[in-house]
């Protein structure tokens, strides 16, 4: 079983030299530890699973934006940067970095916490999604004003 001690060597790139931690000052939209059926025999856990959980977690700043309904149109990036083992901690980070007239573009960036220890956090997975609004007949609306959502200060 592949785990975080054996896993083999990664190629060194700029992101993998330098030690992570967890983003300063913001709060993940989704904190999630992959099970056993998560992963292959190997514990290696599965791209389509974390590929289901950043759909989840884009969404989430998304239907605030849209003040209600969204759809996933587009997966415009999607990066594995390191492998998730079973265990790993991973927390979901998203952003809206782009907002059209019915859409919203969401950057979701994933970390790992390595045995359960926040002093071994690596950066697992990078994405970027773009989200429609649609209204009860699930066709696309024009996004609300942003003086009209309702806020929480």
């Amino acid at each position: 079983m592949t785990t975080p001690q054996n896993a083999p060597a990664t190629p060194s790139t700029p992101d993998a030299a330098a030690p992570t931690r967890l983003p300063q000052g913001k709060m993940p939209e989704l904190r999630v530890m992959p099970a056993p059926s998560d992963a292959n025999v190997y514990g290696d856990v599965f791209g389509g699973w974390i590929m289901a959980q950043v759909d989840v977690a884009g969404s989430l700043p998304a239907t605030r934006r849209a003040n209600g309904r969204v759809a996933t149109i587009a997966v415009n990036s999607f990066l594995f940067k390191q492998p998730v083992f079973v265990g790993d901690l991973l927390s979901f980070y998203a952003e809206i970095v782009k907002v059209g007239k019915t859409s919203i573009t969401v950057c979701v960036e994933v970390y790992a916490e390595r045995n359960r220890l926040q002093a071994d956090v690596v950066k697992v997975t990078e994405a970027q999604l773009t989200y429609v609004a649609t209204g009860p007949d699930r066709k696309p609306r024009q996004l609300p004003p942003l003086d009209s959502l309702i806020t929480h200060e």
